[in-house]
């Protein structure tokens, strides 16, 4: 019998053994998930706080209408240009600037649009010069009324010439 009591206290022994085995290993499983978690919660703010930039404020579009008209002088008659305007913008103070210089602005893009030639016009890249001479203007209209020139592009919507 002694010998029976043995048998009896060493088997709730073993199964405790193997309980505590899968216990301590369950253990170690879970502290190494929770550890790799943390490590990527931590190294995913702190890269991130590095590398975050502002968000760029929408794009902001506002069409000068109505569409430019203007005739310009070539060698053999009278020309006429038609042009669609749009300028693009992310501050909202530059794009109100913008409408309440429009006759400062139309008058300075009839002046250079007027002084244009056919031929210059009639090249992809006198049409890009021409581009780059009304942004410039815009800009320097915006910059007088604001202090900044906030005009990032200007836009041919339309573009006729006859």
């Amino acid at each position: 019998m002694a010998n029976a009591d043995s048998k009896e206290d060493v088997a709730p022994a073993a199964a405790t053994k193997k309980k505590s085995g899968k216990a301590m290993m369950f253990a170690g499983i879970a502290a190494l998930v929770l550890l790799g978690a943390g490590g990527y919660l931590y190294t995913r703010g702190h890269g991130a706080q590095a590398a975050v930039t502002p968000p760029k404020p929408p794009e902001l579009f506002l069409p000068l209408d109505p569409a430019f008209v203007v005739n310009f002088q070539d060698q053999d008659a009278t020309r006429y240009l038609q042009v669609g305007v749009t300028v693009m913008t992310h501050d909202p103070a530059a794009v109100q600037a913008m409408k309440d210089n429009d006759p400062v602005i139309r008058n300075a893009l009839v002046m250079l649009f007027s002084n244009q030639t056919y031929a210059d016009l009639s090249a992809t890249a006198g049409k890009k010069k021409l581009q780059t001479e009304a942004l410039d203007a815009v800009r320097k209209i915006v910059a007088d009324k604001t202090g900044k020139p906030d005009v990032d592009a200007l836009y041919f919507t339309s573009f006729v010439m006859q």
